[in-house]
């Protein structure tokens, strides 16, 4: 018995050792992140998939239910993309830890304390593409929808990795768009002609994808800024009868407040390329092929509001980097939020702000459904000259 005994304690003193001889990011890999019971939300997940699954069987079923179970059918498909990603979240950052897939302090542009793992992105992607997969009849556009999303995130975790170059993550991109194109995903402005209808998809969309991805430089700001924008898309989807973007922004917007919870300051997890990339190009596809105004031609900037934080934020380092002869590709402190850091603003202040900028953003895009074409131009005049002076005020911070 005493012989045991201190067997048992010799062991324990051999773990220890162990434990401590290991890397912090290997040791961290033995502490469990979430404090939900893995089983409950699994259970749930499956409850949500089963009460959601009478709503999408057919048009017909549809049409027999009450009016009101439209309502409950996206509820369910947001708390369905929720449990999902908040199952599926800390089971990529084991994963992650693991395989070392993780983003280290190099005390420049990355000034976390620890290595962080990346692969955030897998558990919105793969959330969301579950969600859509029980929720919805699929045709040629939510397919299109999903093998581009595929694409970027393939991309996205090779780029995680470190073996593609700036060069090939752009050609993917661009083949990525090329299957949206082809599915009949494009940006239809009946009074220009279908040439310029094309490059303005393209440059859309090339856009979106990497002001997500450029945006993604502080703790829960890219993942917070998309769901808001996502809740603001549905809304506009919702009130034109758009069933179809209406299910897909519930489904990001679910994905992505459930991976929030471990991503927002200190984060225990990042998108990396993998998500900000597969983010973006849902955003900016869902957000183009909404129904804006007909009658309202400066209503069709409606989805530059509603993305403009991201918008914003790339312009402005694109500027001062093209100022200061940089490329525009190369990393750098330009970025609004990093200077609002400077400035003396907490990381949850800038990422506070940059949500609640998003939602006046969001309900001005929805107001200009309502309003005039001279009411338009004077508040999005009033928008721009707004921007121009933080853009000018920000300037001038200098940042070491």
């Amino acid at each position: 018995m005493w012989e045991s005994n201190v067997k048992n304690l010799e062991e324990l003193e051999v773990r220890k050792q162990e434990l401590e001889a290991l890397s912090p990011v290997k040791r961290s890999l033995t502490r469990r992140v979430s404090p939900f019971n893995s089983n409950l939300i699994l259970v749930f997940s499956i409850l949500a998939i089963t009460l959601i699954y009478p709503y999408v069987i057919g048009p017909s079923l549809l049409a027999a239910l009450p009016d009101q179970y439209e309502l409950w059918g996206y509820l369910l498909t947001f708390l369905c993309a929720l449990s999902l990603s908040l199952y599926g979240t800390p089971r990529a950052r084991e994963a992650a830890l693991r395989y070392s897939i993780v983003d280290k302090p190099d005390g420049r542009l990355k000034v976390q304390r620890n290595p962080v793992p990346y692969l955030g992105g897998i558990a919105v992607y793969l959330a969301f593409l579950l969600t859509v997969s029980l929720t919805f009849q699929f045709d040629q556009r939510v397919l299109g929808l999903i093998l581009a999303g595929s694409i970027v995130v393939l991309l996205g975790l090779f780029d995680d990795l470190g073996a593609v170059t700036p060069q090939v993550k752009f050609l993917g991109q661009c083949i990525a768009v090329i299957v949206l194109i082809k599915s009949g995903i494009v940006i239809e402005i009946g009074i220009l002609p279908g040439w310029l209808q094309l490059i303005l998809t393209v440059v859309w969309l090339i856009g979106i994808i990497n002001a997500v991805n450029i945006i993604d430089i502080m703790d829960g700001l890219a993942a917070g800024v998309a769901f808001f924008a996502s809740l603001v898309l549905f809304w506009v989807a919702y009130r034109n009868g758009a069933d179809m973007i209406a299910t897909l922004t519930l489904g990001l917007a679910g994905s992505l407040l459930g991976f929030l919870k471990y991503n927002f300051r200190p984060a225990q997890i990042y998108l990396g390329d993998t998500g900000s990339m597969f983010i973006g190009l849902m955003l900016g596809a869902l957000a183009m092929i909404g129904s804006y105004s007909r009658e309202n031609l400066p209503a069709l900037l409606a989805p530059v509001l509603i993305l403009g934080v991201p918008i914003f934020d790339t312009l402005f380092v694109m500027y001062l980097r093209w100022r200061k002869g940089r490329s525009m590709f190369l990393g750098s402190k330009d970025h609004y939020a990093l200077r609002c850091r400077t400035l003396g603003w907490s990381v949850k202040q800038v990422v506070v702000v940059s949500y609640i900028a998003t939602v006046i953003l969001g309900l001005i895009a929805l107001w200009l459904e309502q309003a005039s074409p001279l009411q338009s131009v004077v508040v999005l005049l009033a928008l721009g000259l707004g921007a121009l002076a933080i853009a000018w005020r920000l300037s001038q911070v200098k940042m070491e």
